[in-house]
C-alpha cells in the first residue's frame, strides 16, 4: 500500500499554514511552522509567482495532505464526485470526511489523522458490530462506530476517553466517551466542514 513516509512538518511549511498533522506537536512552541513559517528548501524564502494554475495545484496539495490522501486516490474520489448530483466540490469534501479515519480523528480518539489509520489499521475499530481495518473505509447515516472491546484499556484510548471534547466535535456525530462510541447522525453539509480548502480551485483544476 503507498503511503507519504517524508515529514509531516514539511508540508505543513510547503502549504504556509497548519494542517495539523502532528498532533499535539502543531499546538506546542516546537511547530516548525512557528520557527520558519516559510516553504522548505533553498529557494524556500524567494518570491514566486502566484499564477492561476498554481494556486489550484496549492489547494488541491493542501486538502489531499489534510486528509493524508495520495493523488491516485484523490483523483478517484474526484471523479466519484463529479458523477454525483450537486456540487462536485461540496460533493469531494463530504467524501473526504466520510472516511472511517476522519471520523475517528473528528471524535476526539485520536490525536491526528495518521494517529486514527493507524488505530484502525491495528484492528481497533468496529463498524455495526463487524471489525475494519480498512481506513478509507466510508461511513454511512446511522453508522455505529466503536473501539473493540478488548482495545478499551489500552494507553491511546485511556486518554482519548479523558480528552474527549476537548476539541469540538461536528454536529454531524455524537460521541459517548463512556462506551467510546461514535453514532453517524448524517454525512456533513458543506457548512459545517471547517477544512480551510477553497474546494472550487480543485474543481477548476481537475476541469481543464
Amino acid at each position: 500500500m503507498a503511503r507519504y513516509t517524508g515529514a509531516d512538518c514539511k508540508r505543513c511549511r510547503r502549504e504556509k499554514m497548519k494542517l495539523f498533522l502532528k498532533g499535539s506537536k502543531c499546538e506546542s512552541p516546537k511547530c516548525p511552522i512557528e520557527i520558519r513559517p516559510y516553504p522548505p528548501g533553498e529557494h524556500g524564502r524567494g518570491r514566486t509567482k502566484d499564477s492561476e494554475y498554481l494556486l489550484q495545484m496549492r489547494e488541491k496539495q493542501k486538502c489531499a495532505r489534510i486528509y493524508g490522501v495520495l493523488e491516485k486516490q484523490f483523483r478517484g474520489y474526484y471523479d466519484e464526485a463529479n458523477r454525483k448530483q450537486g456540487k462536485t466540490g461540496e460533493n469531494l469534501l463530504r467524501i473526504l470526511e466520510s472516511r472511517l479515519d476522519n471520523v475517528i480523528y473528528r471524535a476526539g480518539f485520536a490525536k491526528s489523522r495518521d494517529m486514527a489509520r493507524q488505530l484502525v489499521r491495528h484492528g481497533h475499530i468496529i463498524v455495526n458490530g463487524h471489525k475494519v481495518d480498512i481506513p478509507s473505509y466510508r461511513v454511512t447515516d446511522s453508522d455505529i462506530i466503536e473501539v473493540r472491546q478488548s482495545s478499551l484499556e489500552l494507553t491511546p484510548f485511556i486518554v482519548a476517553r479523558a480528552e474527549v471534547g476537548e476539541r469540538p466535535v461536528p454536529a454531524w456525530i455524537e460521541v459517548i466517551p463512556n462506551k467510546m462510541r461514535i453514532l453517524v447522525h448524517s454525512l456533513p453539509a458543506r457548512q459545517v466542514i471547517d477544512t480551510p480548502v477553497q474546494e472550487q480551485l480543485i474543481v477548476e483544476l481537475y476541469s481543464k
